[in-house]
């Protein structure tokens, strides 16, 4: 029998529409699967019980009434803490926001909330999503639920753990480098970068303007989609959110991957890839050929640029979103006798080390006399790299890669580390520095782990990216697979 913290949304939907279980029961048996599994898998950061449950009987009356607001209506869901939530507290896992309470709802919490989505807390996450392991948080460190000794990924560490746990059936997630994917490959879940511009980021804490993108997160590329319809659109008040049509994302699942091109990138299985991640990604490739698909070696020459381009870009960017957090009109301060002197105690004390790290690597690459050599430069290979991407879907529908070069690694093994911690994203990074989107699902399992596909479309495409995802799990059951928690 199917336990209810089991159940994907689409399921849990069903159920509900059917009478078999109401918005409350379902609310409060994943209330009590937290309660359960928080001591071993530290996922959340706030918790927001009496407003879930208030928005679930409000979803219970909805459809004792014969309406409803949408599939996602009494479905509770979990947001990454970056992602701006009205009097709750919003942190982005920093000591320097301790404290704050946004006045205002992100957009794609404002569209969740009209859906009838049930927002039960905000999930913890690397500080200002700068990491890959989510052991950067200021507060806790979120533990992988195949495996609580192993990271859960980053920076949606929070997001992706709280699901793989049956903690909730969704979440939100952000993606800079690799921020949903990544966590999503570690955790065996399935998660969704869309196209820059197509999710507004009006309300979310901002890491590098130009690279961030809002995401859901969820077992199946069904669930997926029923979130996407929910929260892509365009939105006039943010200046990046693109002005065009949005589809119907679950009109795409037909399950045909006939006449489909899908690329190869020679570049993706980069040496020291563990053997076990490449063979179930090769294998998750060829049962997509066995399905209709046609298979094209290509070739993206500018990818092995893209790890020094993306950490020249975003910390510059990183250095300029984050000068507004000084303690003057929120969150943490620090004691000082001069008003410049409180600043410099507030971001000293503040900012964790690799925050602190990254503002200095961007304040470098922005100043006088290095500038062009940094920064314009890296910029400049942007556009070569983007132009591999155009080039190549000129051949292709879509591409299939491997997410990470390793599966999940113990905790404490990289923090230490930084530039092996960064190589944890080789294969992501070059996706948001293109803008377009990319789909991870679960492919397999390596020394006991999961190990994630990537797909990546052309931009504006998430649709043919979450037919051949959903297509690959109509075939395969590892999205399926549920971890066991071991009580302590």
């Amino acid at each position: 029998m199917t336990e209810v913290y089991q159940l994907t949304v689409s399921a849990a939907q069903a159920a509900l529409a059917a009478g078999e279980i109401t918005a409350v029961e379902l609310t409060e048996a994943y209330l009590a699967r937290i309660n359960a599994t928080e001591p071993q898998i530290r996922a959340f950061l706030h918790l927001t019980p009496e407003a879930a449950l208030d928005a679930a009987r409000a979803a219970d009356e909805r459809r004792r009434h014969g309406r409803t607001l949408g599939p996602l209506d009494g479905i509770p869901i979990g947001i990454k803490d970056v992602i701006c939530t009205d009097g709750v507290p919003t942190t982005a896992g920093s000591r320097i926001l301790a404290g704050f309470r946004p006045p205002y709802n992100a957009t794609v919490i404002e569209r969740l909330l009209a859906g009838g989505a049930v927002l039960i807390g905000k999930l913890n996450c690397d500080e200002f999503a700068m990491g890959s392991s989510t052991e950067n948080s200021a507060y806790q460190i979120t533990t992988n639920p195949w495996d609580t000794s192993r990271v859960p990924g980053g920076s949606s560490g929070g997001s992706a753990a709280a699901v793989a746990a049956g903690q909730v059936p969704a979440t939100l997630g952000t993606d800079t480098g690799g921020s949903i994917r990544q966590p999503a490959a570690l955790c065996g879940i399935s998660g969704l970068k869309p196209t820059y511009g197509r999710v507004s980021r009006y309300g979310l804490i901002a890491y590098g303007s130009s690279l961030d993108q809002i995401g859901p997160m969820a077992w199946t590329v069904a669930d997926l989609a029923l979130i996407m319809n929910v929260i892509a659109g365009h939105d006039p008040r943010d200046g990046t959110s693109a002005p065009i049509p949005t589809p119907d994302y679950t009109a795409a699942l037909t399950g045909d991957l006939r006449g489909l091109r899908i690329g190869i990138p020679r570049e993706y299985f980069v040496e020291g890839m563990e053997p076990g991640v490449e063979a179930a990604t090769r294998a998750a490739i060829e049962a997509l050929r066995e399905q209709g698909a046609t298979l094209v070696e290509v070739s993206l020459p500018h990818t092995k640029y893209a790890l020094p381009t993306y950490y020249i870009i975003a910390p510059a960017e990183a250095s300029a979103n984050l000068a507004r957090f000084d303690g003057v009109r929120y969150g943490f301060r620090a004691e000082g006798e001069t008003m410049w002197e409180q600043i410099e105690q507030t971001r000293g004390q503040g900012f964790g080390p690799e925050v602190r790290r990254r503002i200095m690597l961007g304040t470098y690459a922005l100043s006088a006399g290095y500038y062009d050599a940094y920064y314009r430069r890296a910029q400049q290979v942007r556009t070569l790299i983007k132009r591999d991407f155009e080039q190549v879907f000129g051949e292709v529908d879509l591409l299939a890669t491997p997410t990470s070069p390793t599966v999940a690694f113990p905790i404490g093994q990289k923090i230490n580390d930084p530039l092996a911690m960064y190589l944890s994203d080789v294969c992501t990074l070059p996706i948001n520095l293109a803008g377009v989107p990319a789909l991870v699902v679960p492919c397999g399992f390596s020394e006991g782990l999961p190990v994630g596909l990537q797909l990546i479309g052309r931009p504006f495409d998430e649709a043919t990216l979450l037919r051949v995802g959903d297509a690959y799990q109509r075939m395969t059951d590892w999205h399926t697979r549920r971890p066991v928690l071991v009580s302590n």
